[in-house]
């Protein structure tokens, strides 16, 4: 049985047990979120990792990073050390978007070193051999992919993105909405590539039930993602993403008649008047389905800084239900992110995520908080560097001529007030 199909027969496993105690939630809720398909465990058996994470309503929001090599001369080793900085920046998921290179070593050394749940986006694997094996993307045949799927599955890919709700009738949608940017998503373009080729609709989506018997025979949880997410925020909450959002509806609830754990990625470029709209858009149209956001990017007139415009994104995202934050780099639109771009992406969506779970009033979150103020209220710096969201860079102030807080000197507002208040008599 695949873990909702647990959950629904009320099978208490040492997992739900152990994701519950994390997230400070009984565990029989939980196991009535997963089995109504509101919070996913992405666990495949053949990976387990080591620190499983809930994703969906009721739990902390998450933060997932992005690695993966983009040509044949990249480095293995360097992607390596992007992971160890995206765990080591807190991160609660990583994804291998690898597209070149000998993707699958790079997959399965990932796999072994990630104690996260780790996923991928198998389409990518499947054009780049059909290019290398018979020499074109276009020659790929539906039967390369799924057995490109099911070779990850077995690797122990926990969860795997698929554009499965394009299909051929968006196209004409998506052409009268006259978007500023077109389609910006890389595995919907490859997709709409082959389809207007071979004049026929998506196999991801023709045969979405080959995916489901994959999907739960390894017990890989799917994240359907957007083709037609915006590229712009002018672009947001256009008619063919509202549409494609349609067909993602669907597919969920077969995901979940079929025992599968399923939740949704997107959007994209969102203003921030649009934001908490698209969230419960995405909340009401796929029936609760944890909602698996890229950024969203806020503004897009901050090239260099989109891990600040994601974070004030994802942060609103969060607030208004959004469960897991795809990270967003300084790098975003300019270049490939380096492994320090990977750190201070991570920290960007970790604080957003944090702001979201204060909005969301998250026990652990609100505690955090009041436990941070009441060290800074004894000027204990040692529990401020313990409690830091990013402990490092809070050290790093202290270090050699850097004092950590000596800039008021003798007039610190908290030291002269202190014994006033706290001699005050509270009938006062």
């Amino acid at each position: 049985m695949t873990l909702m199909e647990m959950a629904q027969r009320g099978q208490e496993t040492p997992l739900f047990t152990l994701v519950a105690r994390n997230e400070q939630i009984n565990v029989q809720l939980l196991m009535e979120r997963v089995a109504a398909g509101r919070i996913v465990i992405p666990y495949n058996g053949h990976h387990k990792p080591q620190k499983p994470q809930g994703f969906g309503l009721g739990l902390s929001t998450k933060v997932s990073a992005s690695i993966g090599l983009a040509a044949d001369e990249d480095s293995l080793t360097d992607e390596l050390f992007k992971v160890d900085e995206a765990i080591r920046a807190g991160t609660n998921a990583i994804m291998d978007l690898s597209t070149a290179g000998n993707m699958d070593e790079a997959r399965r050394t990932i796999i072994k070193r990630v104690p996260l749940p780790l996923g991928t986006l198998p389409v990518y694997q499947a054009f780049a051999e059909a290019v290398c094996t018979k020499g074109s993307a276009l020659a790929l045949e539906p039967e390369d992919f799924f057995k490109i799927m099911e070779r990850q599955a077995a690797d122990g890919v926990d969860f795997m993105a698929l554009h499965s709700a394009l299909h051929s009738g968006l196209f004409k949608t998506a052409k009268a909405d006259q978007r500023v940017l077109n389609l910006v998503s890389r595995g919907g373009s490859l997709l709409m590539g082959w389809m207007l080729y071979h004049g026929k609709d998506n196999f991801l989506y023709t045969m979405f039930d080959r995916i489901l018997e994959i999907a739960q025979k390894y017990e890989v949880t799917l994240s359907l993602a957007d083709a037609m997410r915006p590229g712009a925020g002018a672009d947001s909450l256009c008619r063919s993403q509202a549409e494609e959002l349609v067909v993602l509806g669907e597919l969920v609830k077969r995901s979940r008649q079929a025992g599968v754990q399923i939740m949704i990625k997107g959007p994209g470029h969102t203003p921030p008047n649009q934001i908490a709209t698209t969230v419960k858009l995405e909340k009401q149209v796929c029936q609760g389905a944890p909602y698996f956001v890229f950024g969203p990017v806020s503004t897009d007139v901050a090239p260099g800084y989109d891990e600040i415009t994601a974070a004030i994104g994802g942060a609103m995202a969060g607030a208004a239900g959004a469960d897991i934050l795809c990270y967003v780099t300084p790098a975003e639109h300019i270049g490939y992110p380096d492994a320090q771009d990977v750190y201070r992406g991570v920290v960007a969506a970790r604080i957003a995520a944090h702001v979201a779970d204060l909005a969301k009033g998250y026990p652990g979150a609100v505690n955090w908080d009041l436990k941070m103020s009441q060290a800074r209220r004894e000027q204990n710096i040692e529990a401020q560097k313990t409690l830091a969201l990013d402990r490092e860079r809070l050290t790093g102030f202290q270090s050699g001529e850097k004092p950590f807080c000596k800039k008021c000197k003798n007039a610190c507002a908290m030291a002269v007030a202190g014994e006033f208040f706290q001699e005050l008599p509270w009938e006062c």
